[in-house]
């Protein structure tokens, strides 16, 4: 495995990170989901992804009791918090009384005395930036976040955060976490520049395009049994990727990749992995194998040669805009 700072932070992430959103605490059964988090771990990533809202806290529960297996100071773990966990009108957002309340809930959840990484799952228009920007440097002060971060921020918005941590000497911000793979590029318009300017790094998420860029997905073929587009309760994203031309792209870039003897999953890896602003990539894994076969993309070395050869490639999907 290799290492990456997190933004200009001391902190150093592996260049694949193992996530939970759709797997751990819902369609992956503990056993297996902690199989995985130990083989992620045995092969050196040491940068795990969860957050609140992924089950109503049951991945937090799945993540932190696996890694309790390990001594704390050699893994880097991360949640978030945004999105409703109850029914009340202060149960969501990025107010004090739920930055403060939440954290307490993720520390209990993951069964730790601090997160590594505490990231605002998404923009809160209703709360000023300051107030938030505020009760992360208070979580901060009192050590029970050691660094904090975004999630899917706008570069305007990224832009304004970290003037206003300047004016009031708060900690900066140190990463954001946006979606990036070969089909949704948005974050190369102004995210990452904004990024760079601020000190922040990306840690990206769906890398895989929710597993279409495994290749598994064929052109004209249902999907896979026991596949993620099979199963109702998380297919509700991936569907939005299963269009002809999408997968017609895929099969020919699976193609490319085996000109260079990888994977076409090891390439769509190594293609996020040459932006240099991209800490670290987010994969997803349902069994060990998984994991053991994406690691190799820390190893591709993609030549120029190749990546104007994906470029023309993927210059035939048009207009894709998938569900959010």
């Amino acid at each position: 495995m290799k290492y990456r700072k997190l933004g200009k932070s001391g902190l150093k992430v592996s260049e694949l990170g193992l996530g939970s959103w759709l797997t751990y605490g819902t369609a992956t059964e503990a056993e297996t989901a902690q199989a995985c988090i130990h083989r992620a771990y045995e092969l050196g990533i040491n940068f795990f992804d969860t957050a609140n809202a992924y089950n109503n806290g049951e991945a937090e529960k799945v993540m932190g009791g696996a890694l309790r297996a390990y001594t704390r100071s050699s893994y880097v773990l991360a949640t978030k918090l945004f999105f409703p966990m109850g029914s009340g009108p202060n149960d969501r957002g990025l107010s004090r009384k739920h930055i403060m309340e939440q954290c307490e809930a993720s520390l209990k959840r993951l069964g730790t005395d601090y997160i590594d990484l505490y990231q605002c799952h998404r923009f809160d228009s209703d709360t000023p930036v300051e107030e938030t920007l505020r009760a992360l440097d208070d979580l901060t002060a009192q050590g029970k976040v050691l660094y904090a971060g975004i999630s899917e921020w706008s570069a305007e918005q990224i832009t304004d955060a970290t003037r206003i941590s300047k004016e009031l000497n708060l900690r900066p911000l140190i990463s954001n976490q946006p979606i990036y793979n070969m089909f949704e590029r948005y974050i190369e318009q102004g995210v990452v520049q904004a990024s760079e300017q601020a000190g922040m790094g990306q840690v990206v998420f769906s890398p895989l395009a929710q597993g279409v860029l495994t290749g598994k997905y064929k052109p004209g073929q249902a999907a896979p049994a026991g596949s993620r587009a099979a199963n109702e309760k998380t297919n509700g994203v991936i569907n939005s990727y299963l269009r002809e031309d999408v997968l017609q792209v895929t099969q020919k870039l699976e193609q490319l990749a085996g000109t260079v003897d990888a994977t076409l999953s090891q390439l769509a890896l190594a293609w996020v992995l040459r932006q240099p602003n991209i800490s670290s990539a987010i994969i997803g894994s349902s069994r060990p194998a998984q994991i053991e076969e994406n690691i190799k993309a820390v190893d591709l070395v993609l030549t120029d040669e190749l990546l104007a050869q994906v470029e023309h490639i993927l210059a035939e999907v048009k207009d894709f805009a998938p569900a959010r």
